[in-house]
């Protein structure tokens, strides 16, 4: 009903199908992100930092995300900001590895400044001064670096997807590069709200029921993923973390996927090394995903499902497309 099967096999995978992996925004998650706060490092709402995540979103050229277009979206973006008198100098484009982009804007004062947005745990490496209050501290001792990443965790752990925003103003040169996102100063967040779909608790309570347990492999923290978790009826057997996966040997990988049913902050290469594991020790699995990061794992699965309103090389590396 409403289904297009792009391999008949597909249909013979669906019915072996014990193990449905499933990306999570879009797919447990509604979709409709909601951008709810833009705080300074101590979560004090501050209008310069939607600024600059505005100015951000506005003159990249890549693909604009979800987290993009509900900064774009958002009313109360400051009267005093006129696009006209910025001028975008270059860009440094996202890559899944830096998890992060930059681009390059001439201020009104005619400055070079670098804006970056990113993953907190990313984007704080790559700091060195933190702004509160329009005076500028040295990001020095874990005591403090610890007390700023507690705040952005505070609200990881309440379900909101966090970005940091830093800047640095820059010497004029020809093009810029990822060496220059260096030395930047932690400005603020912005944190977005994605509710779990109503229809996800039922759902994964009816595959259970089957014989299907469902795992979520998702590129988000594990704040947040925990609380989604929680919210849709997942009860975390084991969560295991890209940074860990990526030391491990594919026998590693093996054992260690028997134990983990959730895993978090992974890459696309990580998905399909997931996906593997599982399928070596036996399962057969489906994996569910609509975004460029779940192409790799749709493709490694036994049967990978896709839905109509995924980008496109989603719906081509998938074997099942939900309408």
């Amino acid at each position: 009903k409403r289904v297009i099967i792009k391999q008949l096999s597909a249909i013979q995978n669906l019915g072996a199908m014990d193990i449905l992996c499933t990306d999570k925004t879009g797919t447990l998650t509604m979709d409709q992100i909601i951008l709810e706060m833009h705080c300074d490092v101590v979560l004090q709402e501050d209008a310069a930092v939607l600024v600059l995540a505005y100015l951000n979103s506005y003159f990249q050229t890549g693909l604009k995300n979800l987290m993009d277009r509900a900064i774009l979206d958002h009313k109360h973006v400051p009267e005093e900001i006129s696009i006209k008198d910025f001028a975008k100098v270059d860009e440094i484009p996202f890559d899944f590895s830096r998890r992060m982009m930059s681009v390059i804007v001439k201020t009104p004062e005619g400055r070079n400044r670098l804006i970056c947005k990113g993953a907190p745990e990313a984007v704080f490496e790559r700091c060195v001064t933190f702004e509160l209050d329009k005076e500028f501290s040295p990001m020095e001792g874990n005591l403090i670096i610890d007390d700023l990443r507690a705040e952005y965790q505070r609200l990881n752990s309440e379900g909101f997807r966090v970005l940091a925003i830093a800047y640095k103003d820059l010497d004029a040169k020809p093009a810029y590069a990822k060496d220059d996102e260096k030395d930047l100063i932690l400005r603020g967040y912005v944190a977005f709200l994605d509710p779990p779909k109503e229809s996800a608790r039922a759902a994964i309570a009816r595959l259970e029921e089957h014989g299907i347990t469902v795992h979520v492999v998702t590129g988000d923290n594990e704040l947040v993923t925990q609380k989604i978790c929680q919210e849709v009826g997942i009860q975390i057997t084991q969560m295991t973390l890209g940074s860990q996966i990526e030391k491990m040997s594919d026998d590693e990988l093996q054992i260690a996927v028997m134990r983990a049913n959730v895993f978090a902050r992974v890459s696309p290469a990580h998905k399909q090394r997931i996906i593997q594991a599982y399928r070596a020790g036996g399962h057969t699995v489906g994996f569910m995903g609509d975004g460029i990061n779940d192409a790799p794992a749709l493709k490694a699965a036994d049967v990978g499902i896709s839905v109509d309103t995924a980008v496109d090389i989603a719906k081509e590396a998938a074997n099942v497309i939900l309408l």
